[in-house]
């Protein structure tokens, strides 16, 4: 379980505060995912004609719009301790959403990330309810994330939030417009993030924020910027009962039931089609050959401290030179823009005025030695509960690559946490960056690129275009590797530049 009835009555002698709908409105928490789902639309449009009753129909096949919906589904039916812990969340929250669902594939870290994030939402801390939801708000509209934004519309409402802070991020208090800026720099280039900055929000006089406060805030605006990018990347969809969910239109295809369409057996998918496999066949072998061949290297010489440091400048130029999408840039909605500033600003930006990324070495601030303890001192238990995510998922491995068992994934888990923190200039001293572009191909790095980078622009054919030969779920498993490789680079950023102000 994600929590336990203990943990619900009592945290360190504080009563616990729900966000969401209280665990006793579910009369029996004991259920089948596909009972939430599967209903023949058809019968009952037939047996509610003559009352005029609008039945909505799902507008996607299932809770992504890149994964076959019966491969999400039968994890649950398989897996007794996936299932049990969507009873758990259904239980506590009244709602089972879809990021739950495909995190599914990986139940140990899906426990974690839902215990994480029920702490940071709903149990006792130094921000009230209503600003942490209003906050997650602010966050996924930053890359345009209606899914979240919408999600947590609800809950702020839920919790008494005043509707007048849905007008826009300038009709909330000027304590959570201050925040505009660093949820800004966070999303985008959180390297030029300064004391400074953290100044303005400690001395604000009476729209001052606590230092326990800032590291609340700071911390859910990590969190839902790296949410909103495995949104993106597992192309997430809308439940039927949300915006965007859900049509009253008729389906189109008349060959089909109407509950087939919407359990997504109408349509292939791209690992059903055998053409695309024959390109690719081999990709895993090569993949594993030459992992192999780099670890020869390793154990036969070793390069210089200067050529490490060479390699790692290199990666990191080339990495701005990455190109994250082929389309027109995307323009929010005036529903998701009102609650941020400066819609322009972003990371490619950056990269066309060719400015420089500082290095960031980790030798010299760390989330082992200096951001750990900052967070856990400041926000008890939190630090903890961060750490164990950023461990699950980043020393996760079934040992599995495609169809070959008993492989050693640790060298390939590495290149790509590496190779985010690269794109952000954080060095790592005893990491050879020459390894990356022997492991990560363009279409990979395009893809990661444009998911921790501008995750609004991921598209199918970015998701299909890597790894071919791979399951859905490793897939799945390269999503929390850069969801949590991001959220980290992210705060050392940030608690750096508030250690700095501390000292």
């Amino acid at each position: 379980m994600f929590y336990s009835p203990q943990i619900i009555k009592v945290q360190r002698g504080h009563a616990m505060r729900h966000a969401v709908a209280p665990a006793e409105n579910v009369e029996n928490n004991s259920f089948a995912v596909t009972d939430l789902l599967k209903i023949c639309t058809r019968c009952e449009q037939l047996s509610k004609k003559d009352l005029g009753v609008r039945i909505p129909r799902p507008l996607g096949n299932g809770p992504s719009r890149f994964i076959p919906e019966k491969e999400i589904l039968h994890i649950s039916k398989v897996d007794t301790r996936t299932q049990t812990i969507f009873e758990d969340a259904f239980a506590a929250l009244g709602r089972l959403d879809n990021i739950s669902l495909v995190m599914g594939f990986h139940p140990q870290y899906l426990e974690s990330f839902l215990r994480t994030q029920h702490y940071l939402l709903q149990m006792d801390g130094p921000l009230s309810l209503h600003y942490r939801h209003y906050i997650g708000i602010m966050a996924a509209a930053r890359h345009q994330c209606s899914y979240l934004v919408n999600l947590h519309v609800n809950d702020f409402l839920q919790v008494g939030g005043d509707p007048k802070w849905l007008n826009g991020l300038d009709k909330a208090p000027q304590k959570l417009q201050q925040l505009g800026e660093l949820n800004k720099i966070l999303a985008h280039r959180p390297w030029l993030l300064t004391k400074e900055h953290i100044e303005c929000l400690l001395k604000a006089e009476e729209h001052s924020w606590s230092l326990a406060e800032l590291i609340h805030a700071v911390v859910l605006l990590t969190h839902y910027h790296s949410l909103a990018s495995f949104t993106f990347g597992c192309g997430i969809m809308p439940e039927i009962h949300c915006n965007g969910g859900h049509t009253f239109r008729p389906p189109s295809l008349s060959q089909y039931c109407v509950c087939d369409i919407t359990n997504g057996n109408g349509h292939a998918n791209h690992h059903d089609d055998p053409l695309g496999n024959h390109e690719v066949c081999g990709e895993v072998e090569v993949l594993m050959e030459r992992m192999k061949q780099l670890q020869e290297c390793r154990d036969d010489e070793e390069a210089s401290q200067e050529e490490m440091a060479t390699r790692f400048e290199r990666e990191k130029t080339e990495s701005m030179l990455v190109v994250t999408a082929e389309e027109e840039e995307c323009v929010p909605s005036r529903d998701i823009s009102r609650h941020f500033e400066d819609p322009t600003y972003g990371y490619k930006d950056f990269s066309r005025r060719g400015e420089h990324v500082p290095t960031f070495r980790v030798q010299d601030y760390s989330w082992e030695d200096h951001g750990f303890s900052l967070v856990n001192r400041l926000y008890p238990d939190v630090g903890q509960m961060l750490d164990e995510k950023f461990q699950m998922a980043y020393n996760l491995t079934y040992n599995t690559m495609a169809t070959h068992k008993d492989v050693d994934t640790s060298m390939l888990r590495r290149a790509i946490w590496n190779y985010i923190h690269c794109m952000f200039g954080i060095r790592y001293d005893d990491y050879d960056y020459g390894e990356i572009n022997q492991l990560l191909d363009r279409s990979f790095k395009i893809y990661i690129k444009t998911m921790v980078c501008s995750p609004e622009k991921t598209t199918k054919r970015m998701y299909e275009s890597f790894w071919r030969q791979f399951q859905h779920s490793e897939k799945v498993h390269v999503n929390l590797l850069l969801m949590e490789a991001r959220m980290q680079a992210e705060l050392l950023y940030a608690l750096r530049a508030i250690t700095r102000y501390m000292t």
